[in-house]
């Protein structure tokens, strides 16, 4: 994250988005299907595998580049959702169909039982599987699942954990676009910063004169209000002084770096 006057925009902290979580897990568990049903020398293999890599790395980039750029962000978020939900959601859902299997529809039963237990890391208290069978315990153990699993299940379960992963950084692309609509991007932000340094340098500089203005100092000699001058010969030629008000009655003077009366002042015209 970025430090609060920092120019570079909020960025980091990719670790805590829960679609990196989700796109991580389907990354790891599409490793562990593939290698259990796809052939390791076919293309389909490595694609799907790329696909599920992407989605997740693709998430932590954005989120570093968001630092400078709110386009590359969105452009990478947009990059990791659409090879989850355009490549690796097709694979899936080919390698059910290709192999007879049934492609739950998102409304039945298991679909809903599914994306539910999905939303939870690890889900307590689940009662005792029955003997033989394969329960997923919650999206931590979603890989461990897809390894002991049918194919059909563990097909399935996929596709559930790829369409919330997809859905998430669907949302969040779109809270992206409002947050560039509305602050805009590094250039503006780099502006605004460098506009507020420059109005406050600029107030500390008016609030040290209005100090010495308001109030000059009086004269040690005839107690008059004295004037800021400038020495125009001398070897302080340039150099701002006080000067009293009477002159030429009174040639009293005071350095302008304090208020006590300096005598090496007092040579000279003011």
């Amino acid at each position: 994250m970025n430090a609060p006057e920092s120019p570079l925009l909020p960025h980091g902290g990719y670790k805590k988005l829960r679609s990196y979580k989700v796109a991580e897990a389907v990354y790891d568990a599409t490793v562990v299907f593939c290698d259990r049903f796809i052939d390791k020398h076919s293309r389909t293999h490595d694609q799907m595998v790329q696909a599920a890599r992407s989605g997740v790395r693709n998430i932590s980039e954005g989120s570093g580049g968001a630092a400078t750029s709110r386009k590359s962000e969105m452009k990478l978020t947009n990059v990791a959702r659409s090879s989850l939900d355009d490549e690796l959601e097709k694979d899936y859902r080919s390698f059910l169909m290709q192999h007879g299997l049934r492609v739950w529809h998102k409304d039945s039963p298991e679909a809903l039982a599914m994306r539910e237990r999905l939303k939870h890391d690890v889900v307590s208290k689940l009662p005792p599987a029955p003997e033989g069978a394969v329960r997923l315990t919650g999206l931590a153990g979603l890989a461990a699942f897809v390894g002991k699993a049918p194919p059909e299940l563990a097909a399935n379960a996929m596709l559930c954990a790829v369409n919330q992963a997809a859905y998430l950084l669907k949302r969040q692309l779109e809270g992206q676009g409002r947050a560039f609509a509305k602050q805009g991007g590094f250039t503006e932000n780099l502006y605004r910063t460098r506009t507020k340094t420059r109005q406050g340098q600029s107030s500390d500089r008016s609030d040290l004169s209005d100090k010495s203005d308001a109030q000059p100092p009086a004269c040690p000699t005839c107690g008059k209000p004295m004037r800021r001058r400038t020495a125009r010969q001398g070897p302080r030629a340039g150099e701002a002084f006080w000067g009293c008000s009477g002159y030429p009655d009174c040639k009293a003077t005071l350095s302008d770096r304090s208020d006590k009366s300096d005598p090496s002042d007092s040579k000279g015209s003011p």
